[in-house]
């Protein structure tokens, strides 16, 4: 199932910015902050988190411990099976001005379904029958909470926050090449100025702001993961100036990138992306 994730951690982390693709997560214990410039949500197994667009958030685990440890679920959204929800059901999308990054109180029914989700890990031969639905009937959960107006307009292709993804989905897969607005424009089917307002609202950064966090992950996981030096790192994600991505990574990781990198490998524990 490659749309589920499961997390376990014994003990608080470290802040980690991460990129939360459209998602739902879901804690069975402990909890979790996440953030996106100076706005803060905590949840835990009294509330889920949903996001609605791929957006670049820091997140740390609060609580956390060897007896009681930190576990999440998340469950990626297949936005195609939504915007077939949404036509099957046949109610008109409406404009929703919900945000894009929100935390809503449990849900039984969506817990029970996401549970049963899970226990398909234990029966692999009915995973490919069962998984699909199970997913479907998660989604039309989630149409039926607090968020269905803002879920309902997402799905539809022409909404601003569906362009707005495409807009993210356009810098996301271009984020080492220089950012040429004019063409991120054209790709979400926006005007350049409308485009700066409608990503601003949604993800609470510019299109520049949000090519460099891509930027400066990608060059902290190559050199966490791959072993490559900052110089090598900064170019490697299109940097041309080391000056300028060590102030630009220190600013956003709290420490220039030998430190930050030495501090994670020494085993300061972290969780990603949910």
């Amino acid at each position: 199932m490659s749309r589920l994730w499961l997390v376990r951690s014994d003990h608080p982390t470290v802040p980690v910015p991460a990129v939360y693709e459209a998602s739902l997560c879901l804690i069975a214990q402990g909890s979790k902050r996440v953030s996106i410039g100076d706005h803060s949500l905590v949840y835990d197994a009294s509330r889920y988190l949903l996001v609605s667009v791929d957006l670049p958030l820091v997140g740390h685990v609060i609580e956390a411990s060897p007896s009681e440890p930190y576990l999440c679920c998340k469950v990626d959204l297949d936005l195609a099976a939504l915007a077939d929800l949404v036509i099957a059901e046949g109610r008109k999308p409406r404009p929703a001005d919900l945000p894009a990054l929100a935390v809503y109180p449990g849900d039984p029914d969506l817990v029970d379904a996401v549970c049963r989700l899970v226990k398909l890990l234990d029966r692999p031969e009915s995973i490919a029958a069962l998984a699909p639905l199970i997913e479907r009937e998660i989604l039309y959960r989630l149409l039926d909470g607090p968020h269905g107006a803002m879920l309902r307009h997402m799905a539809a292709a022409d909404s601003r926050l569906a362009r707005v993804a495409r807009a993210i989905a356009w810098i996301r897969s271009r984020f080492r090449d220089a950012l040429r607005i004019d063409e991120v424009a054209a790709a979400a089917g926006m005007s350049a100025s409308s485009l700066h307002a409608h990503f601003k609202a949604v993800t609470r950064m510019t299109p520049l702001e949000y090519q460099k966090q891509l930027r400066l992950q990608e060059a902290r996981r190559l050199m966490l993961a791959g072993g490559a030096n900052a110089g090598s790192a900064g170019f490697a994600v299109g940097y041309d100036s080391p000056s300028q991505f060590s102030r630009e990574y220190r600013r956003l990781f709290g420490a220039p990138p030998r430190r930050d990198i030495e501090r994670l490998q020494a085993g300061e524990d972290y969780v990603g992306a949910v």
